[in-house]
């Protein structure tokens, strides 16, 4: 299991992850409602091609109450290679809007492990304290996915 994180400026965050799992696996981890709702969100809508719409839905804490809702469409759809996704999360207490593109690519590296690189970009995070949010975010998110599929 190894993780990297590199930084382009401040649109652009990349995270990748070595996975104990078959490529087909890790890609149905993404495009599954049944499976994403074991490691990424409460309740998920997908529909898995391009120019299909997602919705996931994740009930808050009592830190971070409320339900939190990521909607987009697959913009490129490559079957257990890669995904590229419109990425919108509203904001339900300020209506602000984040939009990103989450760019995902998917590729085997030797029997039963599969590479994932997430690329977020979009615009400029607001200060340092939110790309850092953004980055912890995505390395539990990939931590509870390896806890999943390994």
């Amino acid at each position: 299991m190894s993780n990297g994180i590199d930084t382009d400026g401040e649109s652009q965050i990349t995270l990748t992850r070595i996975i104990e799992a078959d490529l087909e696996d890790v890609f149905a981890a993404w495009t599954d409602p049944a499976l994403i709702e074991q490691w990424q969100a409460d309740y998920a809508e997908v529909d898995p091609f391009e120019g299909g719409d997602y919705k996931f839905v994740t009930e808050g804490d009592d830190d971070d109450p409320g339900e939190h809702i990521v909607s987009g469409e697959f913009l490129q759809f490559v079957e257990n290679e890669r995904l590229v996704m419109s990425w919108v999360h509203k904001d339900d207490d300020s209506g602000d809007e984040l939009i990103f593109v989450l760019d995902i690519a998917f590729k085997a590296v030797g029997d039963g492990r599969t590479s994932i690189t997430i690329v977020e970009r979009g615009v400029a995070h607001a200060d340092p304290q939110s790309r850092i949010f953004s980055i912890e975010a995505w390395n539990g998110a990939l931590e509870q996915l390896a806890e999943l599929m390994e």
